[in-house]
């Protein structure tokens, strides 16, 4: 019965609000759809395994249901693989930025003073420092090392600032009100203060720069791999796309292989613009 409970409670935002439902369901079906990638035979990464430049087959099995590419690689495999990197990249930037973010506008906005100077000055210049050309500069920097994980720290890079400035004018508003002064007066330490009163008030706008963070940085990743500057020896949605122009897929009339990643960067978009509109509406209501 608790569970159960629990459990109604739980999906309550998602039948409440039709847009997060949707946008999660269908993140859910993406996710679902890479987690596909686990039934791919062990080579499947390997070039030639497959016949060259098939079309889709809907009958021949999910090894040619999306057709097959110039290097001899099934398609939807590494659309599937494609999926669950450009998500472990752009969940990697998230964790880091959102966070990093959240931290230095907590700190700035309730030290004040020298403190709030220094942290902000070093978010400014961040800020102003153009973002795409910084992540390009580093790709190639760390070309030997690049990896799933080394692409998500790049991108982290310079994704911080805003929210840490957004985090710290919310800061600097809450300050001002009663309940922050009667928290102070009543013997709490700093620490109490952040977690029993700050984040209550944070939590929901944090949750919401989480999601578009996400967005951010897939879109990130796939401008870095387009010019190659991305993990070219793994999937992600990015280097499916570069490949296909590498080979000129569009121009020799392949749809199918770049039409794929594209289709999904897309729908991932959706699905997350749809999670992040509802969370806003959502959380707005409950106030």
């Amino acid at each position: 019965m608790m569970l159960r409970t629990w459990f109604k409670e739980f999906t309550k935002p998602f039948r409440v609000n039709a847009k997060l439902g949707t946008g999660s369901f269908i993140l859910i079906m993406l996710i679902f759809i890479g987690l596909t990638s686990i039934m791919a035979p062990p080579w499947f990464e390997q070039w030639y395994k497959y016949p060259k430049d098939l079309p889709p087959s809907p009958y021949s099995g999910l090894e040619y249901i999306l057709g097959t590419t110039t290097n001899g690689r099934s398609v939807y495999w590494s659309l599937t693989r494609g999926i669950l990197n450009s998500l472990a990249i752009s969940f990697i930037t998230a964790l880091i930025a959102s966070h990093v973010g959240l931290l230095v506008g907590i700190i700035a906005g309730l030290k004040g003073g020298i403190v709030d100077k220094v942290l902000m000055t070093v978010t400014d210049v961040f800020i102003v420092i153009p973002a795409f050309p910084l992540y390009a500069l580093l790709a190639m920097m760390l070309r030997r090392v690049l990896n799933i994980v080394l692409i998500g720290v790049i991108v982290a890079v310079t994704s911080w600032c805003w929210p840490a400035r957004q985090v710290r004018a919310i800061v600097l508003s809450l300050r001002e009100r009663e309940f922050m002064l009667t928290a102070a007066l009543s013997g709490l330490k700093t620490w109490e203060v952040v977690f029993k009163e700050v984040m209550l008030h944070l939590l929901g706008w944090h949750m919401v720069n989480f999601t578009n963070t996400v967005i951010y940085s897939i879109g990130s990743e796939v401008g870095l791999a387009i010019f190659g500057l991305s993990v070219l020896d793994k999937d992600t949605l990015g280097t499916m796309i570069y490949w296909a122009q590498g080979y000129g897929a569009l121009y020799r009339g392949m749809w199918w292989w770049i039409l794929s990643p594209i289709m999904i960067v897309v729908v991932l978009f959706l699905s997350l613009f749809l999670i992040s509109i509802g969370l806003t509406e959502y959380l707005s209501r409950k106030r």
